[in-house]
């Protein structure tokens, strides 16, 4: 009679057992979850991210060495634009110019001027067009 009973009771709280419908909602708001998550979705994100910026890291430049940058890419202007004109004259003119590796060709064309530059030691080739008016 014990058994019987504890079989009953037992029957019973099977029998009474509710179940609820399970429905996943998502928490991204790009996968169709609440728009109010995308902040913190974002941050928690960026607090994982091990990765860094090598564009972000940039070296400190102290004023004296950016003067000094600035005065060297000056002097080198200047020297190359005497250059120019030692081995050129003060305006261009047709024909062709070696200076150290560098060689090159200026000729009128149909288009306007044409400055043809050889780089004799790498190979490496730049035309320039100045139109005429």
């Amino acid at each position: 009679m014990k058994r019987t009973f504890g079989i009953v009771v037992l029957s019973f709280f099977t029998l009474t057992a509710a179940a609820q419908q399970l429905t996943y909602k998502p928490m991204n708001p790009f996968f169709g979850g609440d728009t109010f998550n995308y902040q913190f979705m974002l941050s928690s994100a960026n607090a994982q991210n091990s990765f860094k910026d090598p564009a972000a890291a940039k070296p400190v430049v102290s004023t004296m060495d950016q003067f000094s940058e600035r005065l060297k890419s000056q002097l080198l202007s200047q020297l190359s634009r005497q250059l120019f004109d030692n081995q050129i004259g003060g305006e261009l003119k047709e024909g062709s110019f070696v200076l150290g590796n560098l060689s090159i060709e200026i000729y009128e064309s149909g288009e306007g001027m044409v400055i043809n530059m050889l780089n004799t030691e790498s190979g490496e080739q730049t035309q320039i067009i100045v139109p005429s008016y």
